[in-house]
């Protein structure tokens, strides 16, 4: 993967999608400061955004205030809770509307994610002259979206880099 120091990144996170592969996968929490600055790679930070879905849970606001404190810039909405029961919170037109609006300002965009989903959204990035990056657990990704990236980090590679090791009693 060529960087180029002057490149200037937008990194867009799905916390959903990395907090339940991390859970799934490792029964872990996913460091999120480890995965900006490896996101960045040492580049010029435009923006990064994490985007979460508030579901009234303890010690929910301090991990947003987290979030805000390692320079992203949070962006929130409620979940939602249909009739019967079903629930649903994504983010994933919220997303693609972000990196549509700020790749003429981007080099580079970085997708926080594994989900397939996005794959058209990673080559509109890459017709306006974006080099688009996937970082995701691998296990959990689809290998479409992991194809269609100029470059994929996949964090079960170097699991314990982006996991928060749990405290021993």
């Amino acid at each position: 993967m060529v960087i180029h120091k002057e490149q200037r990144v937008g990194v867009f996170v799905d916390v959903q999608n990395l907090y339940y592969s991390a859970r799934h996968l490792y029964s872990s929490k996913v460091d999120f400061k480890a995965v900006l600055r490896d996101a960045t790679n040492g580049r010029k930070l435009i923006r990064a955004f994490a985007y979460v879905i508030k579901a009234d849970v303890k010690d929910e606001h301090n991990f947003f205030e987290a979030l805000e404190n390692m320079g992203y810039d949070v962006r929130a909405k409620d979940l939602q809770v249909f009739v019967g029961g079903h629930k649903k919170g994504d983010w994933d037109v919220g997303i693609a509307m972000d990196i549509v609006k700020l790749a003429p300002k981007l080099d580079a965009v970085v997708i926080v994610s594994g989900d397939g989903d996005y794959v058209p959204l990673v080559q509109h990035a890459q017709s306006v002259g974006c080099r688009v990056e996937g970082m995701a657990f691998g296990k959990s990704s689809s290998s479409m979206l992991k194809a269609a990236v100029d470059d994929f980090v996949d964090l079960d590679k170097s699991s314990k880099k982006y996991l928060i090791q749990k405290q021993k009693k």
